[in-house]
């Protein structure tokens, strides 16, 4: 028998497994030429409780039960037909103490989003790589811009020092398409992360790096698609790993045919089995070994890595009966595990829809099991109400009092994820022409009502862009993550005035918002907005916030003795960003086009 590295074998996924796993079947993949005429055994006690072959004899797929094995190594024997059998050795490794019951973001935190080609080149090294298709081009907008892993870990202390408490950053897995790869979310390789980004081993100290600053890491995972450059559907298991049609089928866009009673059969799979576009695949989350791939790659990542989140990308483009299973089994393993959806719905009954334990769902005997939905119907009012200056019925500050009354149809609303903009939307200060007074406002917002509130890298330090022009604008490079920048923005010392201004409001707006935890988990009572002018309270047994937003250009004068069921026995209030005193028997003065958040005392 061969014990030698036997060249037979070119990939194995899981690449390892962890031992003390809550589901102990774990299915391994096995690619190699002609893999499939190989009879498998194990020379440890090792229950084999399946082999599963394929079509494409490259292929054997080995389910293995790990519930009793105490041996760090795994010696699977593969006999091929008319040669000497090999040993290929798989290992298993300790979890991490207390692993399952790791603590996840919610809405005490602040996450940050980042696109790593366009945060920061820490090492210029990586910025090619002899393996991937597309090369390094600064000057192509929508090009490889060189932004890695290293230059995350290195301004590190810049995004703690926003107030942030969580990052998440878009994909990092390796992307090899041969144009537009820099946002990967086209995958070539789902256990490897992109060369030109770094490596696996940078991706666990980026994590060790960010927890050592009592930070969360948050993965963007892709359970839709993949890229047409994936190793696997260049020899695929099977014919149906990915959605095919006769001719090539693009999705229609209509998640609410999923929910929708009256919808047609065809309608509902376009929707869900369509490619998103030509260069990503649909996954087939219904086959069997597909679903059961993508549980273990996931939960491969969360191990390994030591992840504190997913942020699920095109979460309701998958079959709802596999992505929600799908979601069950992460938090199987990881009760406390937050995972937030990407649900691009504007509307609030199709947002719960799809939150775990949905009154809407209920009645379609539906659950998703997903904790978290991004709330977009929120996003799209924030991205306009700040240039709606007369207060109609449906206009104005009153758009955001509407979305709040509807509350009740989340089953979980502290736990949406809230935000004004992202790497798929327009740019909050280019709509609102760098008007500092709109961006703080709608930054009062976010850091004050129900929710998990996500910033976008750059706007806070005024950085705007046209989605008009293209993705790339909206993309832009962070200016100081590249040694010939001219301006560094990182560096306080180094901001020009207009983005030191937008920094450090944003800085103290959020450092307070990690004290106050009646902003985090507490009651909101809000009030229909007067002469555009909208006030609500957040509080719990112990602490109450007052916030007035003030959408009219004019200066307004709120009288109290309207808000005496919240004011209750409370003097004054303070003034968080400014430390000015109110008197709550007076009425308040505040200025046209702003906020002011009170603590009452």
């Amino acid at each position: 028998m061969n014990n030698a590295l036997n060249t037979l074998i070119q990939r194995i996924e899981p690449p390892f497994w962890f031992s003390g796993m809550h589901n102990p079947e774990l299915q391994i993949l096995f690619y190699g030429v002609d893999i499939a005429q190989c009879q498998v055994s194990t020379a440890n006690p090792v229950v084999i409780t399946n082999v599963k072959r394929t079509k494409n004899p490259n292929f054997i797929f080995v389910t293995i039960n790990t519930q009793k094995i105490s041996t760090t190594e795994i010696d699977f024997i593969f006999k091929p037909k008319n040669k000497s059998s090999f040993i290929q050795k798989y290992e298993l490794r300790e979890r991490r103490k207390n692993s399952s019951l790791r603590k996840s973001f919610d809405s005490s935190d602040t996450i940050y989003l980042l696109m790593p080609d366009r945060f920061a080149n820490g090492n210029k090294n990586n910025d090619n790589d002899s393996s991937t298709t597309e090369k390094y081009n600064r000057d192509l907008p929508g090009g490889r811009h060189g932004g890695d892993i290293e230059g995350i870990i290195q301004n590190l202390d810049y995004i703690q020092s926003l107030g942030i408490t969580a990052i998440w950053s878009t994909p990092l897995c390796e992307d090899n398409e041969a144009e537009f790869s820099y946002h990967s979310y086209g995958q070539s390789d789902v256990y490897k992360i992109d060369p030109r980004f770094g490596t696996n081993e940078d991706y666990v100290r980026l994590s060790e790096e960010v927890h050592r600053r009592e930070l969360k890491l948050i993965m963007d995972y892709v359970t839709n698609h993949w890229g047409l450059a994936h190793w696997m559907l260049n020899d695929s298991p099977t014919k149906d790993w990915i959605h095919q049609f006769e001719n090539y089928t693009q999705t229609n866009h209509k998640r609410s045919t999923i929910s929708d009673i009256n919808a047609s059969k065809i309608d509902r799979t376009i929707c869900l089995n369509g490619w998103f576009v030509p260069s990503m695949p649909d996954l087939n989350i219904g086959n069997p070994m597909v679903f059961k791939y993508l549980c273990q790659n996931a939960i491969w990542w969360i191990e390994y890595a030591n992840l504190d989140g997913f942020r699920v990308d095109t979460y309701n483009y998958s079959e709802p009966e596999y992505i929600s299973k799908w979601t069950k089994a992460i938090t199987d393993e990881y009760p406390n595990f937050n995972l937030v959806g990407e649900i691009t719905m504007r509307n609030q009954g199709l947002l719960s829809y799809w939150q775990k334990d949905s009154p809407i769902a209920k009645i379609q005997q539906f659950n998703s099991n997903l904790p978290s939905v991004m709330d977009f119907a929120l996003s799209d009012a924030l991205q306009v109400i700040f240039n709606e200056d007369d207060d109609t019925w449906d206009q104005g500050i009153t758009k955001v009092y509407d979305l709040l009354s509807k509350d009740f149809l989340f089953p979980n609303v502290n736990n949406l994820l809230i935000f004004g903009e992202n790497h798929d939307t327009k740019r909050l200060n280019h709509i609102y022409n760098n008007d500092i007074r709109k961006y703080k406002m709608a930054m009062t917002m976010l850091a004050t009502i129900r929710g998990i509130p996500q910033l976008y890298y750059g706007s806070e330090i005024g950085m705007a862009g046209d989605q008009n022009l293209g993705d790339a604008d909206i993309r832009k490079d962070f200016p100081g993550g590249w040694e010939d920048d001219e301006n560094n923005a990182f560096n306080p010392k180094t901001r020009s005035e207009c983005q030191k201004v937008y920094f450090d409001f944003t800085s103290k707006l959020f450092h307070w918002r990690k004290t106050n935890d009646a902003v985090h988990f507490g009651k909101t009572t809000h009030y229909i907005p007067e002469n555009n002018v909208y006030v609500y309270f957040r509080y719990n047994t112990t602490k109450s916030v007052m916030v007035l937003i003030n959408n009219n250009p004019e200066n307004q004068e709120i009288y109290t003795p309207r808000f005496k069921e919240n004011i209750g026995n409370y003097k004054k209030g303070k003034e968080v960003l400014s430390d000015l005193i109110f008197d709550l028997s007076q009425a308040i003065i505040i200025e046209g086009k702003s906020a002011l958040i009170l603590e009452l005392e």
